[in-house]
């Protein structure tokens, strides 16, 4: 039996074991309870998942992340706009507004990939680049077409004694969608928690008798839930997920988005990427359409995150016009990379993980700053520069790991 290195596994999670010790650490000091920490975690990961999970499919296609996911979150809300003007409201407007970005998105992914295609090393700075470049376009358009030259009847839409969009569009007007998602099915936790264990207890029972998972791991799945449910009858654990209220619906579309990721890279475009992701070069010799690949796995992904953007502002009832899609990127980012991915390798474990820690530092650092320095602010500070930080540690144990593989390659050559 190979023996665990604990060396290999902290240089390869360094990210992941900092933010726990993080969110640990921060916890304690912050005062507040688990209850409350728990049912804020879950709003942010009902709205925030489903974006992050976007990221998946353009680094295993070898492209890095993808901060033009910016675009994609434009796309949305320029849907939004349509639907709140033609007055489609509820789970109507959003399903319109779902149809109406993908056209758009995917329209803008078709040209970011073009674009990219020709700087192919530079993905991720040329995907910042172009949301920069973009949010230039996008202001001109809510500024002075929309409102202007493209006129808006639908009150509340057009700046009062001006023209363009107003600063804030409000979801929660009678021809808004807010909770269009959320409040389709909200359980508490430990409800949904019995209904979710049960389909997979089913599952997995079934791939057992049919004999498509190993005996031993379907066993530690069921030894897993069984512990699960069994901790949440003990009174102190259950208090904790006391306040928690779960978008049933929201969590079951990030539930398949997961399984998406999963069953398309087990397609043939989705060994496509896969190929393309790893060498190019071999790749192009086989007989792939390199190019081509790496445009679909920047629409899909584009899309994708449109509808992240989607679920992100019926949640939150309202977004800043001008505003609520310049960050998207960079958090979405700095949490897939928290879970443990790299710019080359992404799974949807590490997703979900990266966003639970990411969004945990979220809830906790402002007050565990207010506590132990007497400004809430330091706190604030700590995690933007977090949010840099652990993107810019990716990025050079990245071109660490390039380094060294180059200097063993030429001492294989050497020896």
């Amino acid at each position: 039996m190979r023996k665990f290195d604990w060396r290999t596994f902290l240089r390869n999670n360094a990210v992941t074991v900092m933010f726990v010790l993080l969110c640990a650490v921060c916890l304690l000091y912050s005062g507040q309870s688990a209850s409350f920490v728990m049912y804020e975690l879950f709003g942010r990961l009902s709205r925030n998942a489903f974006i992050v999970l976007a990221l998946i499919i353009p680094i295993v296609a070898g492209m890095g992340i993808n901060f033009a996911i910016t675009i994609g979150a434009m796309a949305a809300q320029i849907a939004v706009l349509w639907v709140i003007e033609w007055g489609v409201s509820g789970l109507p407007g959003m399903a319109l507004a779902a149809l109406l970005t993908v056209p758009i998105a995917a329209f803008f992914g078709y040209l970011i990939g073009k674009l990219l295609n020709k700087m192919k090393g530079q993905e991720m700075i040329g995907g910042l680049i172009l949301g920069y470049f973009a949010n230039g376009l996008y202001q001109l358009l809510f500024l002075f077409i929309f409102g202007n030259l493209i006129p808006l009847k639908a009150p509340g839409l057009v700046i009062k004694g001006s023209t363009g969009v107003a600063n804030t569009i409000d979801l929660s007007t009678e021809r808004g969608f807010k909770y269009a998602l959320d409040g389709l099915l909200q359980l508490p936790f430990v409800q949904a928690m019995y209904i979710l264990f049960a389909v997979l207890a089913v599952v997995t029972v079934v791939l057992l008798l049919l004999k498509k998972m190993k005996p031993v791991k379907g066993a530690i799945y069921l030894i897993v839930m069984a512990a699960c449910v069994g901790l949440v009858q003990i009174p102190a654990v259950a208090d904790i997920f006391s306040m928690v209220k779960v978008p049933t619906v929201t969590f079951l579309v990030v539930g398949v988005l997961c399984l998406f990721n999963t069953a398309l890279l087990r397609t043939r475009i989705g060994q496509q990427f896969r190929a393309v992701g790893q060498n190019r070069t071999v790749a192009n010799a086989s007989g792939i359409n390199v190019d081509k690949v790496r445009v679909i796995a920047i629409m899909i992904s584009t899309v994708l995150a449109g509808w992240g953007q989607l679920i992100f502002v019926q949640n939150m009832g309202s977004f800043q016009t001008y505003g609520a899609h310049e960050q998207v990127g960079l958090y979405a980012g700095a949490a897939i990379l928290v879970g443990g991915a790299s710019i080359r390798k992404a799974t949807n474990g590490q997703a979900l993980l990266g966003c639970v820690l990411f969004h945990l530092l979220f809830i906790v650092a402002p007050a565990a700053g207010k506590n132990l320095f007497g400004d809430a602010a330091i706190g604030e500070y700590f995690r933007v520069f977090i949010s840099y930080g652990v993107i810019a540690l990716a990025l050079v144990m990245h071109a660490w790991s390039g380094v060294q593989k180059k200097k063993n390659a030429k001492e294989a050559l050497t020896t």
